[in-house]
């Protein structure tokens, strides 16, 4: 199974510990159109004056050809890269080149399957780690650039990415439509960085005004503080989880509340109590992360705070279901008590000039979509949430109607079964970009029929793809995005 992205990842030792869970290349003949089905097209081999592996403007590229090439280039963009080593274990940051799926990792199934149905693969690391949106695009457009020059001209190029590298997939394909044939944004950011970060900075205020009233929320002086910001609340949470007396266990639940987020996560299925207040300190522990030295990166990107609550209606978040289920746990009144203290709290204001920046640089997709387009997200997944997929249906609709896009977006998801063990987890449908590796052939298979053959996959021929052991589910639909959100 492919490992989660990183950045939350790592996370999960701390909530594991709650107290209260008991290249081969080679060469061959003529190219021909777009849609011609050769699956033997000429390419210069790598070796001698061609390196497929190397690095340009600072970005470290691996480039890996089939024996037998069929014409396709398939661009891959990697999540998300913690700038800085990150808690628990510090580990040191990645900065391998990822020409598909698990591979710098050392797992290579992905990759060797789709070469051997002829696919070539290439992929770079960025310049920056972090939200580096506009240095995955450029890294994107400039290997793009070198296979073109030093290898062959593809008559097709797929781009396709996950997590972070799903709005890098989404971006390039929004800039580049002239030779981004078709795209595959899979478990993406798809809101773009600012309503990401806002949906971050509510979870910390949450958590600041219900257990860390001392809590430091956004303009961290460094990474040191960010980091130890993080901790801090990470132990007040995980001291609250168990704590009934003080409503903890009811705070948790609202917090997650404010962002619609999932109560299943890839360790948890969130089928007792026990197990879904687990799943919902480790899905507030990922936000918090992301809100806290993953804050830390995108305020020094963009040159200030790009998030602010000072006109969220945090009310209109919680749904009558998630008043009755915070009221059971804390006791008549206690979400109108918990209101009550996020209204009497001081806000937050973003740095307009910071915002404008981060929406230019950071991936801000308008929808506008002009090449087949097949999305993929889990149903719970409580890093960037389902709903990430609603706000870009949205954008995209919106830009149908002002004839901006074509009709060629199709959404799936994966829904996680009702029970599985804490290990090995879920085997799909929960977790951050938790698919089966089938499912992500699949995706770029129903792609490439799509693009050369006109064949549109509706919902019989992505459950066939897929197959029964990927919790494909054609009538799951994510619910809207956090209302009351101010962009």
């Amino acid at each position: 199974m492919l490992a989660r992205d990183s950045l939350a990842r790592r996370w999960l030792p701390v909530v594991a510990a709650l107290p209260l869970l008991l290249t081969a290349c080679g060469s061959s003949s003529t190219a021909t159109s777009v849609r011609d089905q050769s699956n033997d097209v000429s390419f210069t081999a790598c070796g001698g004056s061609v390196a497929c592996t190397g690095s340009i403007d600072g970005a470290p590229y691996e480039i890996v050809m089939p024996s037998r090439w069929n014409g396709t280039l398939l661009l891959y963009s990697h999540g998300y890269r913690n700038a800085a080593p990150i808690p628990p274990d510090f580990a040191p940051v990645d900065t391998t080149a990822e020409p598909a799926p698990g591979w710098g990792g050392g797992d290579k199934q992905i990759g060797q399957a789709l070469l051997d149905e002829g696919y070539a693969i290439a992929g770079s690391a960025y310049k920056s780690n972090g939200w580096a949106v506009s240095d995955g695009v450029g890294a994107d457009e400039a290997l793009y650039g070198f296979f073109k020059a030093n290898i062959a001209t593809p008559m097709r190029v797929y781009a396709w990415g996950d997590s972070l590298g799903g709005l890098i997939t989404q971006t390039l394909a929004e800039e580049d439509p002239a030779w981004v044939n078709g795209a595959a944004p899979l478990c993406g950011a798809l809101a773009g960085v600012v309503p990401n970060m806002n949906l971050a900075l509510d979870v910390e205020y949450g958590i600041q005004q219900l257990l860390d009233p001392a809590m430091t929320v956004t303009g961290f002086a460094s990474y040191s503080e960010a980091v130890k910001t993080w901790t801090t609340a990470m132990q007040k949470i995980l001291a609250a989880a168990p704590n009934v007396a003080a409503k903890g266990p009811a705070k948790i639940a609202f917090v997650s509340a404010l962002v619609h987020g999932p109560t299943q996560t890839q360790t948890y299925d969130g089928s007792t109590v026990t197990s879904k207040i687990s799943a919902l300190v480790e899905e507030v522990g990922t936000a918090l992360g992301f809100g806290t030295f993953g804050r830390y990166d995108v305020e020094q990107r963009y040159g200030g705070n790009i998030s602010g609550n000072e006109t969220t209606n945090y009310a209109a978040r919680i749904s009558a279901a998630d008043r009755a289920q915070i009221d059971a746990i804390g006791g008549a009144g206690t979400t109108d008590e918990f209101l009550r203290l996020l209204a009497a709290g001081h806000k937050v204001t973003a740095d307009p000039a910071a915002v404008t920046k981060a929406q230019a640089d950071g991936g801000d997709p308008q929808g506008t979509v002009q090449v087949p387009t097949i999305t993929l997200h889990t149903a719970a997944d409580p890093l960037v949430i389902v709903q990430n997929e609603s706000w870009f249906k949205t954008k995209y609709q919106t830009a149908v109607a002002a004839g901006t896009a074509a009709s060629e977006l199709v959404q799936a998801y994966t829904v996680p079964p009702a029970t599985y063990p804490q290990q090995p987890g879920a085997p799909y449908g929960a977790g951050h970009c938790n698919f089966t590796a089938k499912s992500r052939l699949a995706v770029i298979s129903l792609l490439d029929n799509w693009v050369r053959n006109g064949v549109y996959p509706g919902p019989d021929a992505i459950a066939a793809a897929l197959g029964p052991d990927s919790g494909y589910n054609a009538l799951y639909q994510p619910g809207p995005w956090p209302a009351g959100n101010p962009t």
